[in-house]
Formats: structure tokens, sequence, C-alpha cells
């Protein structure tokens, strides 16, 4: 695994996407600093400019980082949840600026997978964390659903999960406002 995130990590650095795998489904990566990269995940994916896309950090230390204004119940909800949670704060920071909502919201889940998080530690980075399926069409649940369009797209397909079959599924999202009020998205 180590060398498949050293190999990942490259890409990335130099503007590239990958496929890899993430603690839901499938996705298609890059430096979510890098609005050229950002650009190229909208084009392969055929998706609207300026849907939001899910950003992944390896830790909850680095929320700060990237949200300008973290309400305090994003903190109780990060612990409470055992499955995987992504959470859409009102202000994204410090991340490309065709990532963010156009209300300046993002959506950003700390991931506890091996892979994605040994990924986003090493790239000292936020992660774009997409589904790697071109938009309307199914999330792939396992490598095996991912679309030639889409592996074709990418510049570096992880090598790492490719032979496992478990239906993974994505995220729940929630969206936190202001006075600690909150509403379940998926």
């Amino acid at each position: 695994m180590t060398e498949e995130v050293k190999k990942a990590c490259r890409i990335m650095a130099g503007g590239g996407l990958i496929a890899y795998p993430t603690d839901t489904v499938w996705g298609i990566g890059c430096d979510a600093t890098d609005e050229a990269a950002v650009e190229k995940v909208y084009n392969l994916k055929r998706r609207a400019d300026r849907k939001a896309m899910i950003v992944l950090l390896d830790t909850v230390a680095k929320l700060e980082i990237y949200v300008e204004n973290i309400p305090n119940v994003a903190w109780q909800l990060i612990e409470a949840f055992d499955s995987p949670l992504t959470i859409i704060y009102e202000h994204g920071r410090n991340l490309a600026s065709n990532l963010t909502a156009a209300d300046g919201s993002i959506g950003i889940r700390v991931t506890r997978e091996a892979f994605s998080n040994a990924l986003c530690k090493r790239f000292r980075k936020p992660v774009v964390s997409t589904s790697a399926n071109v938009s309307g069409e199914p999330f792939p649940t396992n490598y095996s659903k991912i679309s030639s369009i889409i592996l074709g797209g990418v510049d570096y397909v992880v090598d790492y999960r490719r032979d496992d079959r478990l239906q993974r599924a994505p995220s729940g999202i929630i969206r936190l406002g202001d006075g600690g009020l909150f509403e379940m998205i998926r």
C-alpha cells in the first residue's frame, strides 16, 4: 500500500488525477488546492461547473485550515458517527476556488479508511473525493463498476483494493448552518 500512496501523491503533486479507493465508493482524486486539476475532474465527470465536490482530510486537526468557522456540533457529529460522514460547512477556505459551491460552502470528510487516510497524510493537502463516475451515472460501488471513460481519463489508477468486491455506499451528508442547525442531505 505504501508504494501505491507514493505513486498517487506524485501524480497529484504534478496536477494529475487518480482513481482510488476511499472509505466509501471508488473516487476520482486530485489536489484540492489546484484549480486546474479540479477543472480536469469537472471535465472528466462531465459535471456542471460550481457543483461542489467533497474533500478528504486525514485528521480533524486540519479542519480549521480549510473551514472558516466550525460549529461546535461538527465535532460532536464527527465523533458520534461510526460510518463515513461528509459535513458541508458554510465557508471553505484555502482550497481551489472552483471546488467550493457558489455560496462558498464545502463538503469535507475525515477519512478513517487505511488507504485514503494514508494518501491524505502523505500528500499533506486535502484531496478531492468525487465518485469515479460520469455525472448522472451510478456510483461505482467497487473497482469493477468504474467505466472505461473514467479509467481512461485519469492519470493513474491505484492498484490497492481492485479485487475488493464489497458493495460500498456513498457517505452520509449533513449540512451545518448557523446556531448549531443542521440538515440531513443523505
